[in-house]
C-alpha cells in the first residue's frame, strides 16, 4: 500500500505533462548562456581538467543541447593531491520534445553500478547559500565512488526527480520554458567515503560559482 501515493503522483505528473504538450505553444528564445567549451581547465588555480566525449551512440539517445565531460584533478599538495574528479553536465534547451535527463538512479545501475547508500544533504554553497543535493555512494566489483549530484533547473536547485519534473511542467505553463541540466560529481573511494565526499564537496564549492553562467537562472 505504501507504494500507491507515488505510483499516483507519477501519474498525475504523465497525465499533466501530456495536457501541457498538446496546449504547448513555441518554447521562450534560448537565453543567453555560455558554451561548455568556455569552462575554465583550470579551477580555483587547484584543479587541472581534461576533456573527454561521449560516443555518438549515446549522444543520440541523449539528446543533449550541450554538455561537458571532464575529468579534473588537484594540483595542490593537500592529501587529495591527484585523485581524479568526474565531472558531468547535461543541458536541455528544451524538455518538451521528450529529449530530457536521464536519472543516475536509472542509468548507472544499467552500466553495473549498485547503490549502496543514498541520502539527501545539504551544503553550503558560495554565493547561495545551502542547497540540497544527492549523495549516493555506489560500488562495481571492487570499486566505488562517491557521487553527488542535482538537477539545476531555471534558477533552481532540485534534488528529487520527482520534484524536478512537477517544477518543469509549472515552469513550462506559467514560464513558457522546460530548460534544465543535470549536474554529477563523480569522485572515486580510495581509503573511505568520507574522504571521498570531502573532495567532492570542496571540488563542488570551487565549481558551483561558474555554473550560472553556462545555466539559464
Amino acid at each position: 500500500m505504501k507504494r500507491w501515493p507515488a505510483v499516483v503522483a507519477i501519474a498525475m505528473l504523465v497525465g499533466a505533462w501530456g495536457l501541457l504538450l498538446s496546449l504547448s505553444h513555441n518554447e521562450e528564445a534560448a537565453l543567453p548562456r555560455k558554451s561548455f567549451s568556455e569552462l575554465p581547465m583550470t579551477l580555483a588555480n587547484r584543479w587541472q581538467g581534461n576533456e573527454l566525449r561521449l560516443d555518438q551512440a549515446v549522444l543520440d539517445v541523449l539528446k543533449l543541447s550541450d554538455y561537458t565531460m571532464r575529468v579534473y584533478a588537484s594540483q595542490s599538495d593537500s592529501g587529495h593531491k591527484n585523485i581524479p574528479i568526474s565531472l558531468y553536465i547535461g543541458y536541455y534547451q528544451s524538455q518538451r520534445t521528450g529529449a530530457t535527463y536521464h536519472s543516475p538512479k536509472n542509468c548507472l545501475p544499467g552500466a553495473g553500478w549498485q547503490f549502496v547508500q543514498s541520502e539527501q544533504v545539504n551544503l553550503l554553497v558560495p554565493g547561495r547559500g545551502s542547497i540540497v543535493v544527492n549523495n549516493v555512494l555506489i560500488q562495481k566489483g571492487l570499486e566505488k565512488q562517491v557521487i553527488l549530484y542535482w538537477y539545476q533547473d531555471r534558477g533552481r536547485i532540485i534534488a528529487s526527480e520527482y520534484s524536478a519534473k512537477a517544477y518543469m511542467i509549472w515552469d513550462a505553463m506559467t514560464r513558457n520554458r522546460t530548460d534544465g541540466s543535470l549536474v554529477r560529481i563523480s569522485v572515486p573511494v580510495e581509503r573511505s567515503a568520507e574522504e571521498a565526499f570531502a573532495v567532492a564537496v570542496e571540488f563542488l564549492n570551487d565549481i558551483f560559482p561558474l555554473l550560472s553562467g553556462y545555466l539559464p537562472t
